[in-house]
């Protein structure tokens, strides 16, 4: 195997030829990939398998001219224990833990990562460089300046890059939003996103806790400060998945799970840029753990088509429940408000249109597959073809990274004080009515442990730069940890 050049991908400084010798990468120069003929089996690397991972080994490796030829992850045990799963018919698929080395390879066409969220954009735009096509999990990217970075490298190198909110792929969804459009329920009043899934406590720790001697933590860490994990959750060990609840790492679970319904109500609404402007009210209540990022959030976007409303609720039902709150009969789902009815999408897969009475007069049920679809790109060499091009997951994401610089930028209030900053807004006080009454419900004191009223950020859609707000624009992105730094020119 020849190693790839690498001279493309430092800077033109001391301190990036230090990062050269210590971090050898693909370079800019590499980005050319064989040309696929018609029966030319597309041969697939999967980076990051465990958890969502595991179903993009399982979809490729089922896919008919597709072949699983390389797996990643930093934790020799994830690596081990999938390698043997995958090989266990003689199939050939090399191991690695370093992303680099595997971006070397020559034989490998297309990349999919389901890495942790500060990992995606500089995997991806190191394999656009090293000629590999991109699927990347959601959230696209961990911040909203390196997403645009991703949809800059795709364009440049020609490559395809899927994002994986695989709701773009569903039939159902895509005739429900096609027949809304058509105008049969009228005007579009409100679009309103929801992530009610229970959250328990992550636990509190004393201390940073030990990292597993089979994980290279310097390699997990990447971009991100290499601070010793402070999490010790009994299921998912010191490292794993709890990621989610640290703006280190993570995005809170409006950018984990609520990113899906997010992009399905922008994707209603017809916006494809960010909105213009933003509010937070939210905060972490019920418990106290280690965990950084709100469990109860609402996000305000206030789009000129009609406003996106994003509720996150990590609580029970109430106290003593072991359901979650549902509205409309959707609890992980959207809700669109329209003059003469409302569509309610429950699931993945299902809308139901109700007609202004409330009666329901049409179902919308089916599924896709969108590996598939991102397979059958990487053919066609459209991104058009694509059912959810990078762009679309960078604007998705997008919104998630505003509403969560908002709540980062708040102050905590009374009760009193935030019904009065936003009362001039019904949709908004009429969702903030209903979070204080589920807060309620679980027993939280907002006078003891007060909800934080986010700062009200307006957005340039165009720059994607906040409007006079220097501390807002900060937020944007992160400082990376050399040698792991996303490009300013890619």
């Amino acid at each position: 195997m020849n190693k790839i050049p690498r001279r493309h991908f430092i800077r033109n400084s001391l301190l990036a030829a230090a990062a050269f010798k210590a971090c050898p990468l693909v370079t800019q120069t590499s980005a050319k990939s064989r040309v696929l003929g018609a029966n030319d089996d597309i041969r697939v690397a999967v980076v990051g398998f465990n958890g969502r991972g595991k179903n993009h080994i399982e979809a490729f490796s089922k896919m008919k001219g597709v072949r699983l030829v390389a797996l990643c992850d930093v934790d020799k045990s994830v690596l081990a224990k999938e390698l043997k799963t995958a090989t266990a018919n003689g199939e050939k698929i090399a191991g690695y833990t370093d992303i680099r080395k595997l971006l070397e390879s020559k034989d490998i066409d297309a990349v999919s990562f389901a890495t942790p969220h500060h990992w995606h954009a500089l995997g991806a735009i190191w394999a656009t460089q090293a000629g590999k096509d991109v699927y990347v999990e959601k959230l696209a990217s961990h911040n909203v300046w390196e997403g645009r970075k991703m949809v800059e490298a795709a364009r440049k190198y020609d490559r395809i890059m899927q994002v994986g909110t695989q709701c773009r792929s569903s039939v159902g969804l895509q005739e429900a939003i096609a027949w809304l459009r058509e105008g049969h329920l009228g005007k579009i009043l409100r679009a309103r996103g929801l992530c009610y899934k229970r959250r328990d406590s992550i636990g509190k720790t004393s201390g940073p806790q030990p990292v597993p001697e089979t994980i290279d933590y310097d390699l997990w860490c990447g971009p991100a400060p290499h601070d010793p994990p402070r999490r010790n959750s009994k299921k998912n060990g010191s490292v794993h998945y709890e990621w989610h609840w640290f703006w280190e790492y993570g995005n809170g679970d409006i950018g984990n799970q609520g990113v899906h319904q997010m992009d399905i109500a922008r994707w209603i609404l017809g916006e494809s840029e960010m909105s213009p402007r933003i509010i937070s009210i939210g905060g972490r209540f019920g418990y106290e753990d280690d965990g950084i990022t709100p469990n109860s959030q609402i996000v305000f976007h206030d789009y000129k088509t009609a406003p996106l409303i994003f509720e996150v609720r990590g609580l029970p039902a109430g106290v003593d429940s072991n359901k979650v709150d549902d509205f409309h009969g959707a609890s992980i789902g959207v809700v669109v408000e329209c003059e003469g009815g409302s569509i309610v999408i429950p699931s993945y897969t299902k809308a139901i249109a109700y007609n202004a009475a409330g009666k329901e007069i049409k179902t919308f049920d089916e599924g896709g597959n969108h590996f598939e679809n991102f397979i059958a790109a990487v053919r066609s060499r459209k991104a058009a073809d694509l059912h959810a091009d990078i762009l679309e997951g960078h604007v998705s994401a997008a919104l998630c990274h505003t509403g969560n610089i908002s709540h980062r930028l708040g102050q905590p209030m009374s009760p009193e004080k935030i019904r009065e900053a936003t009362k001039a807004d019904s949709d908004l006080a009429e969702s903030l009515a209903r979070m204080e009454g589920h807060l309620g419900a679980n027993q939280v004191d907002l006078q003891k442990t007060p909800l934080m009223l986010g700062e009200v950020l307006k957005m340039n859609p165009k720059t994607e730069r906040f409007t006079n707000n220097r501390a807002a624009n900060q937020l944007l992105t992160r400082k990376y940890r050399r040698p792991f730094v996303v490009p300013e020119t890619v």
